[in-house]
């Protein structure tokens, strides 16, 4: 199956700390890669997780707070010092192109390649991208500056074409994907194979979505219902639920509660605050409604396969950070 899976290359809070990075993440989907969020130090993290930095060609920010946006300038400095000459498009809410335009403008003057900045109405949701792959669309979050999430959905795939079928019948390569698109087969002898008995259906579509910098915002849920993944900052535990409110974040347990209000199939937790040293304390809480609960490690050396969070059996997830 062709790949959608995700890098954590950023995952603690506003404040800096030994052990994480700030919020960014990579989706590669079919081996197209959306940086989501870009983080200081991101072009770091892109070469330790070993992908082609030059293969990204759409950028989404979420609001514009350092944590999330002070990384752009130097990866699309970076980018051109490569030689990239292929269009490149930032999306962001009300405020990207006067935060960046002119710094654009400034210190990437003479660059090989255009930057487009694209704002994004972040009171509404919103289908942003549409291509052969999949759909883009922003999402309203409640936070202290115009902010968005990200929802990302594949389009359907084709079906997958029958081993057997292809040497019983003598289906030569080329007519493969005809096969896939719907086409029936027929035999030399002209015999009329019918498509059903060719292939057998495609894997269903997958989905993942970024929630970042939020109060808990379960409206949002009708539209995320049976999302494969979701992330969802989890800043503080409840016991500072007061602090949360006053600065427009979330709790472990209002992450959770979130993935069960939209029936996730997994949920990853992330943007931690630097006040705790043992983030198991988070990932418990959350676990504690919603078992089916990772924590987000811009340490990991492999990607997250969201692929494999459809076949977890939820009732039976463990205890731990697998």
């Amino acid at each position: 199956m062709e790949r959608f899976e995700l890098y954590i290359l950023g995952c603690g809070a506003a404040l800096p700390t030994p052990h994480h990075f700030c919020s960014s993440q990579l989706l590669n989907v079919r081996e197209k890669l959306f940086l989501i969020d870009c983080c200081e130090g991101v072009q770091m993290q892109l070469r330790r997780s070993r992908v082609k930095m030059q293969n990204i060609n759409h950028i989404f920010i979420t609001h514009l707070h350092g944590d999330h946006c002070f990384g752009l300038l130097p990866l699309l400095s970076t980018l051109a010092l490569l030689g990239r000459t292929a269009d490149i498009h930032v999306w962001g809410p009300v405020g990207l192109q006067s935060v960046f335009g002119s710094q654009i403008d400034y210190f990437c003057a003479g660059m090989t390649y255009t930057v487009h900045l694209h704002e994004i109405d972040h009171t509404t949701t919103s289908v942003i991208l549409d291509d052969r792959s999949l759909t883009v669309t922003a999402l309203p979050l409640r936070h202290r500056i115009p902010c968005v999430g990200y929802l990302f959905r594949e389009k359907p795939l084709l079906p997958h074409i029958r081993r057997d079928a292809i040497d019983a019948f003598g289906i030569p390569l080329s007519q493969i994907n005809n096969i896939k698109a719907g086409m029936d087969w027929t035999t030399p002898e002209g015999d009329v194979i019918p498509n059903h008995l060719l292939t057998t259906p495609a894997d269903p579509p997958r989905s993942y979505a970024y929630l970042s910098d939020t109060l808990y915002t379960p409206e949002l849920a009708p539209q995320l219902h049976g999302i494969d993944l979701l992330y969802h900052e989890a800043t503080f535990l409840s016991e500072h639920q007061n602090l949360a409110q006053q600065t427009y974040h979330s709790t472990a347990l209002q992450a959770a509660m979130m993935a069960r209000e939209c029936s996730a199939r997994q949920l990853l937790i992330g943007h931690f605050s630097s006040r705790y040293t043992d983030e198991n304390l988070l990932l418990r809480e959350a676990q504690s409604i919603f078992p089916n609960t990772i924590l987000a490690d811009d340490r990991a050396p492999k990607p997250i396969d969201i692929t494999t969070s459809r076949h977890v059996d939820i009732s039976k997830a463990p205890l731990n950070n697998p």
